[in-house]
């Protein structure tokens, strides 16, 4: 077990009132799990992630990594967020990934960290692309790069706020496979967030089930399903049915 999330609960408050958006919250993520959540809008989803990232704080309860209390945001745990402006708009996709490892890492000179993030430029595809500008880019190659300038911090978790929302169809299925690819080739744990059954099921091994109002864990499924998957094999239809129904 990597992650334990002990009686989350997390309110806001409006001028008048109070707004409780997740109580209770109670789950274990274990290392090199692909942990989707899925749930009806407004349940809680982005601000669970939010909490583990430590970007809010919550009500009551407690967040464990490793054993150890989470209070302050760190590098073991990085958010890739749905939006495409994430980088820096004046910097080049390799100084845009070499950034946060030379921050982090400042004995190192900058001809090592171009060749790090150069190792992650390749593990998402994007070869000969390194001097390009962030608008020189479209969505989908911009998420590419947030997703490697996440990785080449080596975080033990990777969170992602519905990173491939925005995106069409085919894009969506590319990083899909690139991402799959990348969870089988290293020991990242990744927390996705999505509101489309169809690509939980596509990408996990646990789909965690919220409820709302407020926000709960209603269940969490195991998905056992033979890689590579599509929506015809059989037993997809059956999650798919569950999840649904839970919904």
């Amino acid at each position: 077990m990597i992650l334990e999330m002990k009686n989350l609960t997390k309110s806001f408050k409006g001028s008048n009132s109070k707004s409780l958006v997740l109580e209770h919250i109670n789950f274990n993520v274990n290392r090199r799990d692909f942990l989707c959540v899925v749930g009806p809008s407004g349940c809680g989803k982005s601000t669970l992630l939010k909490l583990i990232a430590c970007f809010d704080k919550f009500d009551s309860g407690s967040i464990l990594l490793n054993n150890k209390v989470v209070t302050a945001p760190q590098l073991n745990r990085i958010m890739v967020f749905q939006e495409f402006d994430q980088l820096f708009p004046w910097k080049t996709i390799v100084e845009n990934i070499a950034f946060p490892i030379r921050v982090n890492n400042i004995s190192m000179s900058k001809k090592e960290s171009y060749e790090i993030a150069k190792k992650y430029i390749s593990m998402v595809n994007l070869n000969n692309y390194e001097n390009y500008y962030p608008h020189e880019l479209s969505g989908g190659m911009k998420q590419r790069v947030a997703i490697a300038r996440a990785l080449a911090i080596n975080p033990q978790i990777l969170l992602m706020d519905e990173p491939f929302g925005s995106l069409d169809a085919q894009t969506r299925t590319t990083l899909q496979e690139m991402l799959i690819e990348i969870w089988e080739q290293t020991n990242i744990t990744i927390i996705f967030v999505t509101h489309d059954i169809h690509e939980a099921i596509l990408l996990s091994n646990k789909i965690l089930v919220m409820d709302k109002n407020p926000g709960r864990v209603k269940k969490i499924i195991q998905n056992m399903l033979p890689r590579p998957r599509n929506p015809m094999q059989p037993g997809f239809s059956d999650i798919y049915y569950e999840v649904y129904n839970l919904l």
